[in-house]
């Protein structure tokens, strides 16, 4: 079993939700990231996301797009973040971590010499955006046969014949996108997200995890009662940008832990 069926397991076993924080590497700095994950895990953190800075992303707002620019400017690449990922799980063996980015940097770096650095350094799992289940193919079978697991998107216009292929494919957990948009929207589709939890519960025995939209304890437990865990990104990293660097990790830890209460109450 893997750190994140662990965890999801123990979640279950104690009647609790699942809470996953997103965070770009390399901000608000290099030497800020593994202390913040540190951070992050201390306040409740059951997974965390570490985003891999990319300079064209489809799927991310304007927050963590200022995120990965702020990183790439520090030169922090995909190499950097495996290497933080390293660092962290020196002195942290039970937390999981997943790299969240794009297919691009992957790809330039080499599928095996990624997955081979990913599995060195105790990454649990990657989600890659624009990384279709039957486009990955050679991907997923690299990552899943090093102990990882690919975690794949599905999308408010997922149609039910589309969800039952990319169930086919899941391990570890699957990550709803809460709306037709961007991250960092501030208008999350709840209705949407009530008719879709069910219909992809049908498929799949994985946990659901619901992220795009989230910024507050309320929206959170709201989500919490239709799903199996929660994923907060631009609200952290926009808290961090509005902290400055001396506050940025504070600020992230103490936003996250109110998540985490309202969470397990």
């Amino acid at each position: 079993m893997s750190r994140i069926q662990e965890r999801f397991a123990s979640l279950t076993a104690q009647g609790r939700k699942g809470l996953i924080p997103y965070v770009t590497a390399g901000d608000p700095s290099a030497e800020h990231t593994v202390p913040l994950m540190h951070a992050l895990a201390k306040a409740g953190a059951d997974v965390i996301e570490l985003g891999i800075p990319f300079s064209d992303p489809m799927a991310d707002g304007p927050i963590i797009q200022r995120a990965a620019e702020r990183a790439i400017a520090r030169g922090v690449g995909i190499s950097q973040v495996i290497a933080m990922a390293q660092e962290f799980r020196k002195t942290d063996t039970t937390t999981p971590i997943v790299l969240m980015g794009y297919a691009n940097p992957i790809e330039a770096m080499g599928v095996e010499p990624f997955a081979n650095a990913a599995q060195a350094a105790g990454v649990d799992g990657v989600l890659v955006v624009d990384y279709p289940p039957e486009e990955c193919m050679e991907f997923a079978k690299s990552i899943k046969s090093r102990g990882m697991s690919p975690i794949f998107l599905i999308a408010p216009t997922t149609t039910e014949t589309r969800i039952a292929q990319i169930a086919h494919h899941a391990c570890a957990y699957l990550y709803y996108v809460s709306l037709k948009g961007i991250t960092g929207a501030s208008t999350l589709e709840m209705a949407s997200v009530a008719e879709k939890i069910p219909l992809i519960k049908a498929h799949t025995q994985v946990p659901i995890a619901v992220g795009f939209g989230v910024r507050d304890a309320a929206t959170a437990c709201a989500i919490a009662n239709i799903a199996d865990a929660v994923v907060i990104g631009s609200r952290i990293i926009q808290l961090m940008e509005q902290a400055g660097p001396d506050r940025a990790i504070a600020a992230a830890a103490e936003f996250l832990n109110t998540i985490r209460v309202a969470l397990d109450q």
